[in-house]
């Protein structure tokens, strides 16, 4: 049986629809989901964990009040590779606001590996850094019964996993890259399903659009 990752690259690499939709952290204090989803937006991913110790302050009032603006909504983790394993993330993040329920408007979360507060690539080998990964992508696969997304930018993962394609096949992209087009696509994957095309959004947060319809978001969130 294909997955529905493999069902969805059918309509969505080709896809003349896009859907807008952003992502927020904490640092976003006055986010205007009413004004949001009136301007056409209809998805958001909000930040839930880091590493394996730190859980985002304004998740639950984030998550909560994009829920009741009648947003499809996730949750995603950024990596700390230099800390705890991978398995141990994905744990801590499922645990904490990235689980995944097959309601229609719950996303798989996002992992958010990229450029840290450490060193490029975390002081792994692109060999590791694959394998730190792996474990992060199996673990949360265990525990919801979906791949996660993994955001990214075709610098850091050409540069920190030497382009790996292990992930292209169940992991849908979220591609960061910011500028009119999305550009080169890493890691074996044929498209972005969503693209970061701006880290400045007008109601809050950074600016991202889903590869596809509104039926296709709600497939990805559906399972």
């Amino acid at each position: 049986m294909k997955s529905l990752f493999s069902l969805l690259a059918v309509g969505v690499g080709v896809a003349e629809a896009v859907v807008q939709g952003f992502d927020i952290s904490h640092y976003q204090t006055n986010v205007n989901f009413g004004a949001a989803y009136s301007s056409g937006a209809r998805f958001v991913i909000i930040k839930a964990t880091e590493g394996n110790t730190y859980q985002d302050p304004s998740f639950s009032s984030h998550y909560t009040a994009a829920t009741a603006a009648g947003f499809i909504r996730g949750g995603y983790h950024f990596a700390r590779p230099d800390g705890a394993s991978g398995t141990a993330q994905a744990s801590y993040f499922v645990a904490h606001g990235g689980g995944w329920s097959g309601d229609g408007e719950t996303l798989p979360g996002m992992l958010d590996i990229e450029y840290g507060p450490t060193s490029a690539c975390y002081g792994l080998s692109t060999s590791a850094m694959v394998s730190w990964i792996t474990d992060f992508v199996n673990q949360y696969h265990s525990l919801t019964g979906r791949y996660p997304m993994i955001y990214s930018t075709n610098d850091w993962w050409t540069t920190c996993t030497g382009n790996s394609k292990a992930f292209s096949a169940n992991s849908p992209l979220v591609l960061a890259r910011y500028g009119s087009s999305p550009g080169a696509i890493p890691g074996g994957w044929g498209y972005q399903t969503i693209w970061q095309y701006s880290n400045s959004y007008a109601y809050g947060g950074d600016a991202d659009t889903f590869n596809g319809s509104l039926d296709n978001l709600k497939k990805l969130a559906t399972g």
